[in-house]
C-alpha cells in the first residue's frame, strides 16, 4: 500500500482547513443511573434459558442436550453470542460504576456462569468434528472483548474470572489463526459473519495483551481484503436486516491498522462524503420491535454510532460524525427496555458500548 509525501501533505491540508465549531447534539451519559438500567437487560437473561437460538448441527441424538448442558457458561439470553456479550456488559458497567445497585449479584452470577468447570465444557462443545465453525466469527469477537474487558478491570474477582475464561480465550484466538490465512474474501455482510466487524475485536484485545501474532495477522488480513477499496456505497445501507454498517465497520477496521496519515488517505478514496461537515445518514427506522430480524435495525443504529465515533477520535477532520452518531444513540436508546425479548436479549450490550464510545 503506497502512499506519496505530496498525497500526505494535501491530506493534512484538508485536515487543517476544518476549522469552524459544529453545534453538539447531546446525548444520554451513561451515569449510575443510566447504568443501573441497562444492567437489568443482562441481568435478566444471562440465566434465561428459553427460548433459545442453539445453531447446532446434530451428529447424532447424543448431541441432543438442553442449551443448559451443552453451553453451561453461555447458555441464556436466547443465544451462545447474545450470552457472552451479556457478560460482557455487566463487566463493563461494573468497571464503570462499581456502586451498581445489583453489584454483589452480578459478581455472583459472573462467577457461578464463568467457572473453571463450565468453561471446561464450553471446550469440549467447540471441540466436537461439527461445531469448527461455529460463532465463526461473530461470537469469538465477543468472546474476545469479554476477555478484553476482564483483563482491564480492576477487582478481586476479575483476575479469576480471567483465568477461568483464559482456556477459551485461547482456544479462540487459536481460532482465529486457523482461520484468517484460509479467507481468501472478506464478508461485507450487515449480520454476524460480517469479516470487519470480527476482525476489529480481535484486533482491540491483539493489541490489549500484546499478541504479536494475531495483530500482525490481522493487520496483513485487513490491508488484503481492504485497501483498494473506494468509494463505498452507504447509501445502499441499510439492508432490512443490519444490525452492521459494513462500510463503517471497514472503515473503523482500517483506521486501527493503518497509521492515522495513511487512514486519511484511505478514507477520502473509501469514503470522501464523511470529510463533509454536513455529511448526514439517515437512522435505521426499525417498523416492528416484536419482529426479532426487524429489531436489528436499532443495533445498526448503536453500531454505526460506535464506529462514527471511533472515525471521529483524534480527526479534526471528522469530528462533525460525532452528531451523526448521537442521532443514531438518541433514535434507538429510548426503545431498548421493554417486553419484547426480541430485542431486549441483545440490544443492551450494543447500548452499552455506542455509549462507551463517546468517551
Amino acid at each position: 500500500m503506497a502512499f506519496s509525501c505530496k498525497d500526505a501533505e494535501n491530506a493534512k491540508e484538508n485536515t487543517d482547513r476544518v476549522e469552524e465549531e459544529i453545534e453538539a447534539i447531546e446525548v444520554v451519559e451513561l451515569n449510575l443511573e443510566q447504568a443501573n438500567r441497562l444492567a437489568q437487560l443482562p441481568l435478566n437473561c444471562i440465566n434465561t434459558e428459553y427460548p433459545n437460538k442453539l445453531s447446532q448441527t446434530i451428529g447424532s441424538a447424543s448431541d441432543l442436550k438442553t442449551p443448559q448442558e451443552l453451553h453451561p457458561a453461555f447458555y441464556g439470553c436466547f443465544d451462545w453470542h447474545s450470552a457472552v456479550h451479556g457478560h460482557w456488559s455487566l463487566v463493563s458497567l461494573l468497571k464503570q460504576f462499581p456502586d451498581l445497585d445489583q453489584k454483589d449479584a452480578i459478581t455472583q452470577k459472573l462467577l457461578q456462569n464463568i467457572s473453571e468447570e463450565h468453561i471446561a465444557q464450553e471446550l469440549l462443545y467447540f471441540e466436537g468434528p461439527h461445531n469448527k465453525s461455529f460463532e465463526r466469527t461473530y461470537g469469538w469477537a465477543w468472546l474476545l472483548k469479554l476477555a478484553q474487558e476482564l483483563r482491564g478491570w480492576d477487582a478481586p474477582a476479575a483476575r479469576q474470572l480471567e483465568a477461568n475464561l483464559q482456556p477459551m480465550t485461547d482456544l479462540i484466538v487459536n481460532k482465529y489463526l486457523e482461520f484468517l490465512p484460509k479467507l481468501n474474501y472478506p464478508i461485507r455482510v450487515g449480520e454476524h459473519s460480517n469479516t470487519a466487524f470480527g476482525l476489529s475485536f480481535a484486533y482491540d484485545y491483539a493489541v490489549a495483551v500484546q499478541h504479536k501474532e494475531l495483530m500482525h495477522l490481522i493487520e496483513n488480513r485487513a490491508k488484503d481484503f481492504y485497501k483498494n477499496d473506494q468509494n463505498c456505497p452507504i447509501e445502499w445501507e441499510p439492508s432490512g436486516y443490519d444490525f452492521l454498517s459494513p462500510c463503517l465497520e471497514e472503515a473503523a477496521l482500517m483506521k486501527r491498522v493503518l497509521s492515522a496519515g495513511d487512514f486519511e488517505l484511505w478514507a477520502r478514496n473509501f469514503m470522501p462524503q464523511l470529510f463533509d461537515k454536513d455529511f448526514k445518514l439517515p437512522v435505521g427506522e426499525v417498523s416492528d420491535r416484536t419482529d426479532g430480524k426487524l429489531v436489528h435495525l436499532d443495533g445498526v443504529n448503536f453500531s454505526r454510532a460506535w464506529s462514527l465515533n471511533y472515525l471521529a477520535k483524534e480527526m479534526p477532520a471528522l469530528k462533525h460524525l460525532t452528531n451523526v452518531a448521537n442521532q443514531h444513540i438518541n433514535y434507538s436508546l429510548p426503545n431498548i427496555v421493554g417486553d419484547h425479548y426480541e430485542g431486549r436479549h441483545w440490544l443492551g450490550s450494543f447500548a452499552i458500548y455506542a455509549l462507551n464510545s463517546i468517551k
